[in-house]
Order: structure tokens, then C-alpha cells, then sequence
């Protein structure tokens, strides 16, 4: 699963021509599955990283009115479309390779079928070589426990690729969930419970050009400490019209307490804020004596956690909902626990520890009224 460009093909097509070479099995039958006869034809055999461009050694023959490669040792792969599934009634094979499965038109179908005809020798095996998109056959496939998946990025190709091709994409796709999945290979998907979605979140990104009046950075702690602890580090600010804006997130991970301590000094000093927001439902009053260990003269805010993380963040989706929250850039980790975080907290059971920094964050600003005047009685 790899990215544009990240070289799938040529690994499908040295892996099909390795097999088809070994002199031990001249009886081999394969089968070159694409979403198109014209894909298979253009990218799997003929492209320019194609069996019969990268065959170096017992070049096959490719027999254009039998849909099939031969090779000298009497090996052939015959090749299908996922637009006839039906096609794959019939024919047996030892091995398959599936191009662009993510891509197919009858997915399921198709891959049905070859599953039936995957029957020869003792060990059939199939190659999958896709760019990933959240579709079911492909998410189906890597849960399997017989699946081995291997991610590879186009960066990682760059030597093979024209100059100035990954720097030009990175500038104008680069964080956003198109540039993940067709450069770094990344499967992306938004949970169906979660309170945000990435399409959402994508129509929500401001260029900041005006002044903010108000900029608070919201901590949310480590429960512990060591390379999987996380210190939600979030910085927000308050335009003239009320909106919120999203300005970095700070986060660290495996930071010790005067570690992430300084990173939150750090924030506080770059965007010039006006208070920190600190969680201390884990460290009590620790997490204040912390923070003003480095800098003495930091305005804490202590807050505590009087209800759960799903009820916390209802009102906060709700205000992007109403579009009075905005992002000032791209916050790839911190809008992945957006999109995954449903009334059971995260699909990976850990703590959504940036979000929970955003919670507090956009609750200071904006919820608790602390950053509009009101008129409390007359």
C-alpha cells in the first residue's frame, strides 16, 4: 500500500516475473487482475515499469488475442478486468497480482472470484499493490490475519522521480488527507460516531491576517511518563468577531515533567498569550508548581474535569459546526484524534490528550464567556 509514484508496480511486476522465471515451475499459472483490460495492458505489462519492460532476462511474450504473457519456460498469466468478474469463473491459478484494488469497479465481486481460483500448488499467494482508499474490500483485507502489509511512501522513491515533483505536491497537498493518501500512502478513514469529519474540517482552514484580541495555550498532562505519554499542547486565539482560530499544536510525547513544562513556556512565549489553561485532574496542584517552575510569572488557569471527554467536546463540535471555530493551518495528529474520537474515546483506547488540550482550549475562549464581555444584571 504506497503512495503515487512510490514504485507498487515495479514491485508487482519483478515479483510476477521472479516467479514465472524459476525454471522449477514451468506449469506455473497466474493471474494480473486490473480495473481495466487497458490498465492491465498499459501499466502491468507494457508501463514503464511493466513485466515485459522490466524483464531483463527470459522476456515473456506478451499474446495479445489471448489476454496472456508466456514465458520461454511455458509459465503464463492471463489477465482480467474487475469490470467482468464472471471472467474469473473457471481458470485456476497458483499466484495473483491485483493492481489498484482500491480503485476496482466490482471490488468485492472481483476479488470473490479470484479467491475461488487461487487453488494450485501448495502455498497460492496473492500481491495486492494499491493507493489506499477507505473502501470495505481493502479495509476487509488488511484485518485479515493472513495479510502481511507492507506501506511505502512516493518520497521514498524521489531518486526516480522528476526534480521538484515531491517538493511541488508537499507544498500544495502536504498535512491534508488527498496528500496523506496519495503520497504517503495512508489509509484514511473518519470514524461514523466520531463529533468531527475531515471533509469538514478541510472547508474550516484561514490564512490569520487579522489580530487576535485574546490567545490562550490549553495543557492537558501526561498521566505518565515514557515514549507513549503525550502532553496535549494546544494554542487558540480569539478574533475581534468572536470566532476562534486554532494556531498550533504544541504537543510532545515522552517528554519528562519539566520537559513538556518548557514546551508550554515555549508556546506561551512564541504567540505572546495571554493565559495558560491547564488541566490538573492528573497532577493536582504539581502541574501549576511545574509550569511556574520555568517561568514564574505565568498566569495559570487551573481547570478540572467535572464530566467525561465526550461530553466535554459535544459543545466544542458544535461550534464548528456553527463555523465559529477555524484552523490557522494544517494540525495532522491533532485532527486524526478529532476525526477518531466517538462516545468510546479513541479506536486505539489511548488518550486523545490534544484534544482534550483543544476542549480546554476553545472552552476558556469561547464557553465560558471569559473572552466577550456580558452584562451580568442591571
Amino acid at each position: 500500500m504506497g503512495g503515487r509514484g512510490s514504485g507498487k508496480t515495479r514491485a508487482g511486476a519483478e515479483w510476477v516475473h521472479a516467479l514465472a522465471s524459476d525454471a522449477s515451475r514451468s506449469s506455473l499459472r497466474i493471474a494480473l487482475v486490473a480495473e481495466t483490460l487497458g490498465d492491465a495492458r498499459e501499466v502491468m505489462i507494457d508501463g514503464v515499469s511493466g513485466i515485459c519492460r522490466i524483464a531483463r532476462k527470459n522476456p515473456p511474450e506478451f499474446e495479445i488475442s489471448r489476454r496472456r504473457l508466456v514465458w520461454p519456460n511455458g509459465a503464463i498469466a492471463q489477465i482480467f478486468s474487475s469490470e467482468d468478474p464472471e471472467s474469473l469463473r473457471g481458470p485456476q491459478f497458483h499466484f495473483a497480482w491485483c493492481d489498484e484494488l482500491a480503485k476496482w469497479k466490482h471490488a468485492q465481486e472481483t476479488y470473490d472470484m479470484l479467491q475461488f481460483g487461487l487453488r494450485l500448488g501448495t502455498d497460492p499467494r496473492q500481491l495486492v499493490t494499491t493507493t489506499p482508499r477507505s473502501v470495505p474490500i481493502l479495509k476487509q483485507l488488511i484485518g485479515e490475519a493472513g495479510t502481511r502489509l507492507v506501506k511505502i511512501s512516493t518520497r521514498t522513491n524521489a531518486g526516480n522521480l522528476a526534480p521538484g515533483f515531491i517538493e511541488a505536491l508537499e507544498a500544495r497537498y502536504g498535512g491534508s488527507r488527498l496528500g496523506r493518501q496519495e503520497l504517503g500512502g495512508e489509509l484514511i478513514e473518519d470514524r461514523q460516531d466520531a463529533l468531527w469529519n475531515r471533509a469538514d474540517l478541510e472547508t474550516l482552514r484561514i490564512r490569520l491576517t487579522s489580530p487576535l484580541r485574546r490567545i490562550v495555550v490549553a495543557v492537558d498532562p501526561p498521566a505518565g511518563a515514557g515514549e507513549a505519554s503525550c502532553c496535549g499542547i494546544v494554542v487558540a486565539g480569539l478574533e475581534e468577531n468572536g470566532r476562534a482560530v486554532v494556531l498550533a499544536d504544541c504537543s510532545v510525547a515522552g517528554a519528562s515533567p519539566a520537559g513538556w513544562a518548557q514546551a508550554v513556556v515555549k508556546a506561551y512565549r512564541r504567540f505572546q498569550a495571554d493565559r495558560v489553561v491547564a488541566e490538573v485532574n492528573q497532577g493536582g496542584e504539581m502541574v501549576a508548581a511545574m509550569l511556574k517552575s520555568v517561568e514564574a510569572a505565568l498566569p495559570v488557569t487551573m481547570v478540572r474535569a467535572t464530566r467525561g471527554k465526550f461530553l466535554r467536546a459535544e459543545p466544542v463540535a458544535a461550534l464548528y459546526e456553527q463555523g465559529r471555530v477555524v484552523h490557522a493551518g494544517r494540525f495532522t495528529d491533532l485532527e486524526d484524534q478529532m476525526c477518531d474520537f466517538g462516545p468510546d474515546g479513541l479506536s486505539s483506547g489511548r488518550s486523545p490528550d490534544r484534544l482534550d488540550a483543544l476542549v480546554w482550549a476553545l472552552t476558556e475562549l469561547v464557553l465560558d464567556g471569559t473572552g466577550v464581555p456580558r452584562i451580568r444584571g442591571i
